[in-house]
Formats: C-alpha cells, structure tokens, sequence
C-alpha cells in the first residue's frame, strides 16, 4: 500500500534513530558517563572548603550553592565556551576556536581550577581520541595552540564528531552537577536517596542556564560568585584534603 505524505514515516529498526544518531548518542553518553576516566571525582570545585568552612551543612544548602554556581557562575561560563568552541570547530574557524581556548583558560580563578579543568580538558581529549577515530580532530585541536580546559575539549570533540550543540551542552552540564553532588555526598555527608533528590532540584536549573549558554556569546560572560572562588583559593592551603581543588 502507498503511503501519503499525512502519514507518519515508520520508526526505523533503532527506535527512530538514524545509525548517525544512535552513533553521537552512544558516543555522548559514553564521554559524560561518571566513568569516563577524565579523573572528574578527584575535584570538588571548591565545595570541600565549603563544607569544612559551614556554608554547606546538609541537602538543601548543597542545592542552594550548586545552583548558584550552575546560573551565575563557573557552570554559565562553561556553558558558553563549550557552544562557542562547539560552531567555531562546525565552521573551520580555527582563529575564533584558538580565541576561545586562551580566554576561557585565563577565565579560571584560581590555580587548583586551573589544574581541574585542564587536566580533564587533556585527558578527555586524549581518552576520546584514542577510543575513537575521527578526521580533522587532531587539526582542530593544533589550531587551539595551548591548554584546553574541561569544556572547550567537550565542545571540539563534540562538533568534530558531528554531535548536535544542544545534548552536548545538556549532557555536559548534567555531568558537572553531578559530580558537584558526588563530591558532596562524601564531604556532608548524604546518603544516594537525597544526592538524587538534589540532583531532581536542580533539573530546572540545568535546563535554563544551557538555554541562556546556548543564546549567549562571549560577551555575556559573567560570574557573581564570589563566595565559591574564595572557596577555591582557600582550599589551596587547606589542611585536611580529599580533593585536588
């Protein structure tokens, strides 16, 4: 029987899912998956001093900073260098790429922030080259010129590898609040029913600021948290460590 043009194409034999697509899923999934091993869980970004100093007691006042971190602070501006680096590698423009790189490495705060995200921002490049071939990568990260922190690396393999802008973005900032939530949960701490009741909390919060990271560009970078950078240099000279930042 024919079919017209008012009836809707039959799903494929991936569920709807070109092999493309179920490819860059996989891919995505699999590079922003807890087990990746970009060495994520030895960082806390901050969030140990914090515990140590008093801001964060218990479930709600961890909620309460990780949003302010993911809206206002580093959370936004990786945001926004990851789509910015994600079109620059989907247009071969290798100077605004090689741009983006150098700001968002001097757009860091403190020293041990600087080593989170560029050893996480090498491994993961590293790790993802290694596992995977894909042409042009190696192009695309020479034209960088320097150290590539955490998101700028998400955002060129991703457009690299031909992965749409808007799950790299959500999945990435999914990521990074849950491994804010992991380092707490060891740090307070709390037990896995609410760690995911935090992680459900911020879900409106990770959905709108990938939407104003998705509509912004570098002008709009900006941070106002000031509390958590200081949290970030005083945990350099901190005592009692379980975490590298």
């Amino acid at each position: 029987m024919l079919m017209t043009t008012s009836e809707p194409a039959p799903a494929d034999e991936h569920g709807g899912m070109t092999a493309s697509e179920g490819a860059a899923l996989y891919r995505l999934m699999t590079w922003l998956s807890p087990a990746f091993p970009v060495g994520a869980f030895s960082y806390s970004s901050g969030i140990e001093w914090a515990v140590e100093a008093g801001d964060i007691t218990d479930a709600a006042s961890l909620r309460d900073w990780l949003a302010t971190m993911l809206a206002e602070g580093s959370g936004f501006c990786d945001g926004v260098f990851l789509a910015q680096a994600h079109r620059a590698v989907s247009r071969h423009d290798d100077a605004a790429l090689r741009e983006i790189a150098e700001l968002a490495a001097a757009f860091v705060p403190s020293r041990e922030r600087q080593l989170e995200t560029t050893t996480q921002g090498r491994a993961f490049i590293e790790i993802a080259r290694s596992a995977w071939t894909c042409e042009g990568l190696d192009a695309v990260i020479t034209a960088c010129d320097g150290p590539i922190v955490y998101p700028v690396a998400v955002g060129l393999v991703s457009a690299a590898h031909a992965i749409p802008l808007a799950p790299a973005m959500h999945g990435f900032l999914h990521a990074l609040v849950s491994n804010w939530i992991s380092a707490g949960a060891r740090l307070i701490p709390l037990g896995q029913t609410d760690s995911q009741r935090v992680l459900a909390a911020l879900e409106p919060v990770v959905v709108s600021t990938a939407k104003r990271a998705l509509e912004s560009g570098l002008d709009d970078l900006a941070s106002a948290t000031f509390r958590a950078d200081l949290a970030s240099l005083r945990h350099e000279t901190q005592y009692t460590r379980l975490f590298r930042s």
